[in-house]
């Protein structure tokens, strides 16, 4: 990957792409550091601090957001709206035949979906918003919201507040389609990549700070914690590049004087292929309970929505148990939308291709559907290994991972992505640093 970025930046043209995306990336870090008006933020950094593990919709978006989510900052809702967008968009296309449609007309109905995705995107944001800002206008205790009292004011600071976090979303976007246009691509990953990443360095002194308490406990662990850290990098990057490829061999046909087909290829089916789609979605389902707890305030102690509290608490073992299996569950459900055997083995008879020692058809499909159940599950036992590992660490040694598992998987496949997309760039230039 070192190799890729080095030989990127001896070719002019993608060594200014490379410099517009840092650029890019630049600014959007400067809009998270501007705050947003009339919100204490070391009031609301004390609120998260207390409640950073309670597992609520918050702790999510303050994963996407990089860290900027909890210090209610211009780039608060960050990327978090757009994803949320492309989620409900994709699922919608293969419910709805307007959108279905749309998909299957190339790249201007791309571009019509990109926008509906985007308005999307800006009402989820403005919804978001809404939700934060009351959120924190009925935080117990804290004076997070700062206003004198009167009604025109308080109106007033709730519509700015809201605007802010919308208008910080709509930039994002924006800077995320600049990246597209004129830098390496993957503007919204990018980002995404970016808000993660900046938080590493918060991660690397919480590390040091434990060593320095001179506690054996914390002298043990912590080389052990880096160790994890460099083996979990490890493993996404080798399950990212794995893949399952099916032989295909296309029979000879013969047109006028010229020979077609006879030749043999593959199908590769990445065992991955889901990405980190199925954990936000497991994600925000477990959310749901500790969400509610927000606008309905404490439940009464012993009653059924207090212990229904406590078994959905993010240290709880039923909540490890059930977000693994939301994790496979949504995992099989996103491949299923998205991957269609039949169609497939319809294409593979059409252009005179099968399966050795398959018959063409059903027996066909019915093959890629054998191989991609097998494969869904490995995927997703993946996915559900890397998000609990940090539940089950903290369970056991009562110190939670800086990073947790789901924020290495996001910063490795966009970092493998990006070299991929730089990789193919030089094979277009036929760049000969690359090529040898």
């Amino acid at each position: 990957m070192i190799e890729t970025f080095r030989n990127a930046w001896k070719v002019p043209e993608l060594r200014r792409k490379l410099l517009f995306t840092f650029f890019i990336i630049v600014i959007y870090r400067i809009g998270g550091t501007i705050p947003v008006p009339y919100l204490d933020s070391a009031a609301l950094n004390d609120w998260f601090q207390a409640s950073k593990d309670s597992g609520d919709i918050f702790s999510y978006l303050n994963v996407l957001s990089g860290g900027n989510f909890s210090k209610a900052t211009l780039m608060a809702l960050s990327v978090g709206p757009y994803i949320n967008a492309q989620i409900i968009i994709q699922l919608l296309t293969y419910a709805l035949p307007p959108l279905e449609r749309l998909s299957k007309e190339g790249m201007e109905g791309r571009k019509t979906l990109n926008k509906i995705t985007k308005y999307s995107a800006l009402a989820i944001a403005l919804f978001q918003g809404w939700v934060y800002y009351r959120t924190l206008m009925n935080v117990n205790g804290q004076h997070i919201v700062l206003y004198t009292g009167h009604t025109f004011e308080r109106y007033f600071t709730e519509v700015i507040i809201i605007l802010c976090f919308v208008a910080g979303a709509s930039l994002t976007i924006w800077l995320g389609d600049r990246i597209n246009e004129k830098g390496i691509g993957n503007g919204i990953s990018m980002l995404l990549f970016a808000g993660i990443i900046a938080r590493g360095p918060e991660a690397v002194l919480s590390l040091f700070k434990l060593m320095e308490s001179g506690e054996t406990k914390n002298m043990i662990l912590v080389p052990i914690i880096i160790v994890i850290f460099i083996l979990m990098i490890a493993f996404i990057i080798f399950m990212n590049n794995a893949e399952r490829r099916i032989p295909i061999q296309y029979a000879k046909r013969v047109v006028g004087r010229k020979q077609y087909g006879g030749q043999n290829t593959f199908i590769p089916i990445k065992i991955a292929m889901s990405g980190v789609l199925p954990i936000i979605f497991a994600m925000s389902f477990m959310a749901i309970p500790q969400t509610l707890k927000l606008f309905t305030g404490e439940p009464k102690a012993g009653s059924f929505y207090a212990g229904l509290l406590k078994w959905f608490e993010y240290t709880h073992p039923f909540y490890a148990c059930l977000y693994f299996v939301l994790i496979i569950a949504f995992n099989y459900f996103y491949v299923s939308m998205s991957y269609n055997p039949v169609e497939i083995a319809n294409n593979l008879r059409q252009n005179n291709g099968g399966v050795p020692g398959i018959r063409p058809g059903k027996p066909t499909s019915d093959y890629f559907q054998r191989i991609l159940g097998k494969i869904t599950l490995v995927g997703a036992v993946f996915l559900g290994v890397i998000a609990i590992f940090p539940i089950i660490f903290g369970a056991i040694t009562k110190m939670p991972l800086a990073m947790g598992g789901t924020s290495i998987l996001i910063v490795v496949s966009v970092a493998l992505e990006t070299a991929r997309t730089l990789e193919s760039q030089m094979m277009m230039r036929h760049h000969s640093g690359f090529l040898k």
